[in-house]
This record gives structure tokens, C-alpha cells and sequence, in this order.
């Protein structure tokens, strides 16, 4: 049977599946950042996964999914980066072939990381239509299994496992905040949350120039929305998924949107504050909170979810000296 959604079982089943390969990321109280928070701060700095992101976790539950017949034939997928370098290091560790399509315009760093774990990467137009016009002529002529950045349950499955680390090192957690791009990491922390603690609110976060789900919430179905150039490469999404808007709609309590200068300063404060560098897409749920688009209570436990760290130095440099950075489209 055809499965139509992810659940609480597939996220432990995940969570037992991937625990030998990836790193139990550490929960971190923030004392010094609560007052310009607004809330008793907690972040989970998935910048310190082994692939700099929380994408291995999906990636790995998807693939160690697969039949050996499957894995003989390689896997293929899009990304921007960060799902990319994922697959890469899992097609390293399993030796099997793995291809990525990356955008033309992504950062450097994570085209030259994914090069460097051993995958074969195509740098293709940013167009989500063209990158996978281009991987499925690549499955037609190589048989390559698609590894999706987050419409596969399995993908949702790994990224939920986060959740599972937050409640246990923080079983009084009260609220959790998301970025969201594609909505597979939402999807699968919203799930696990959700099942098995419903009182625990759950915000996703996209940037005004991106943000789909964001319109979709308001409109009440699913809308397509503008894609503006964004600091927040990682999370530039045109229309919600048709697997993870359900989950998204059924489990997440509220969806706000932060300005490109809210996500600079997002940036800066997670450097000056918890001594992270986190890329732009990472930094949403924090700009949440500073620009007060989130409201919280002083005493509230708030984890954010900082997702990555994989961004060229030198801008994320530019950020820290307040400097002029450009987004991409």
C-alpha cells in the first residue's frame, strides 16, 4: 500500500535506522540570549551535523531505506545545497554512485563540498522545473533512484528525529520554531511533536520573499508565491508540496514570515549570542523573535531549530560587519 503520510512509528523507526551515522546534535540553553529574545531560550544548532546540516538526517533515513537492487542502480536528487552535500556523504559511506543537480547560483561552498564527498554534480539553472526536468532524463538514462529534499515520507521520517532529541533533553518544551522551505523538516518535527505532545506549539517561519505556505495559510488552499531574491537561499520555495502541505496544515499552529534585514540581524545575534555561524535560511526563527512577529511569554521555553551553517565565510563575514549582501533569485 502506497503510503499517504508520515507518523510518529516511521520517525522512530528513522531514528533507530540513522542514529549509527549521524551526530545527536546537543540542545543548548541560552541564558544570554533570552532578554533580546523575549523567552528562555534554547537553540539546536544543526549546523554541528557532519554534513554542516540537518539534511543528512532525511537523506540517510531515505536511502538506508533502499533495497540493495535499488543502491546498485545510485541515487540522484536536487538541492540547493545542503540535501546535496547529504546525499553525497551518504553515497560515500554506502559506496554507491550519487549524483546531485545544483543551482547555477548556490553558494560555492556547498557545490565544492558535495564535489568533495564524491559526488558527480550537475550545476543547473535555479528553475525547481528545469533542475528536475534535467534529473529525470537522468533517471531515464541511468536508472538512478530519486532521494527528494521533501516530498518522500522517509525524507519527512529523518528530519523528524530532531524532534524526538528536543523532547527528550527538554520534555517541558513549550514552543518550537521551524524555517520552512520545501516543508519536509516541518513536516516531520510537526508530526512527532504533535503525536505525542499536542500541546507543544509549533511555528514555521519562511521569508517574505519565498513563502508559499505562508500564502497558502492565509488563503486557505494552496497557493503558489513570488520568488524574490533572499539572503535565505536554502528555503526559496514556489508552491507547497503536495505531500507536506497536509502534514503542515493538520500540525503546525501558526506560519509567519521575517524581512531580509530581520534574517541579517538573525544572523549577527546567533554569532554574537550562542558564538554560531548559522547561514541566512537557518536564522528565520530567530528573526521571528527579534522582529516580534512570534509572540512569547518571558518564562517560556523556546527551542528554534537552526539548521545549517553551510554558507561562504567571506559573505557570512559581510553579515557580521554589517555589510551589503545580496540575495539570490
Amino acid at each position: 500500500m502506497k503510503k499517504t503520510t508520515v507518523t510518529l512509528q516511521d520517525i522512530r523507526e528513522a531514528s533507530d535506522r540513522i542514529r549509527p551515522y549521524i551526530r545527536r546534535t546537543p540542545l543548548l540553553r541560552e541564558k544570554n540570549m533570552d532578554k533580546v529574545l523575549g523567552c528562555q531560550a534554547y537553540l539546536k544548532p544543526e549546523m554541528l551535523q557532519i554534513t554542516g546540516a540537518f539534511k543528512l538526517r532525511g537523506a540517510l533515513s531515505k536511502i538506508l531505506s533502499l533495497t540493495q537492487d535499488e543502491l546498485k542502480k545510485g541515487i540522484i536528487t536536487s538541492s540547493s545545497g545542503n540535501h546535496a552535500q547529504a546525499c553525497a556523504y551518504a553515497g560515500q559511506l554506502l559506496d554507491i554512485h550519487a549524483t546531485a543537480v545544483i543551482p547555477e547560483d548556490a553558494p560555492a561552498v556547498k557545490i565544492e563540498n558535495a564535489k568533495a564527498m564524491g559526488a558527480e554534480v550537475i550545476v543547473w539553472d535555479r528553475k525547481y522545473d528545469e533542475r528536475w526536468k534535467k534529473i529525470h532524463e537522468e533517471v531515464a538514462k541511468h536508472g538512478y533512484v530519486i532521494v527528494h529534499p521533501y516530498e518522500d515520507f522517509a525524507v519527512m521520517a529523518g528530519q523528524g528525529t530532531i524532534a524526538l532529541e528536543i523532547m527528550e533533553d527538554l520534555p517541558d518544551v513549550e514552543t518550537v520554531l521551524v524555517p520552512i522551505g520545501g516543508g519536509g523538516l516541518i513536516s516531520g518535527i510537526s508530526t512527532a511533536i504533535k503525536e505525542s505532545r499536542p500541546d507543544v506549539r509549533v511555528v514555521g517561519v519562511q521569508a517574505a520573499a519565498s513563502c508559499p505556505y505562508y500564502v497558502s495559510r492565509q488563503k486557505g488552499y494552496p497557493s503558489e508565491a513570488p520568488i524574490l531574491p533572499t539572503v535565505a537561499d536554502g528555503l526559496s520555495c514556489r508552491q507547497p508540496g503536495e505531500n507536506t502541505y497536509p502534514i503542515i496544515e493538520k500540525y503546525v499552529d501558526e506560519i509567519v514570515i521575517v524581512e531580509e534585514e530581520d534574517i541579517l540581524k538573525a544572523v549577527r545575534s546567533v554569532a554574537h549570542g550562542a558564538k554560531l555561524v548559522a547561514e541566512p535560511s537557518a536564522c528565520v526563527g530567530i528573526a521571528s523573535m527579534l522582529s516580534g512577529r512570534v509572540k512569547m511569554r518571558p518564562d517560556e521555553k523556546v527551542c528554534t531549530v537552526l539548521t545549517s551553517g553551510n554558507w561562504d565565510i567571506d559573505t557570512i563575514g559581510k553579515i557580521f560587519k554589517g555589510e551589503h549582501v545580496e540575495g539570490v533569485l
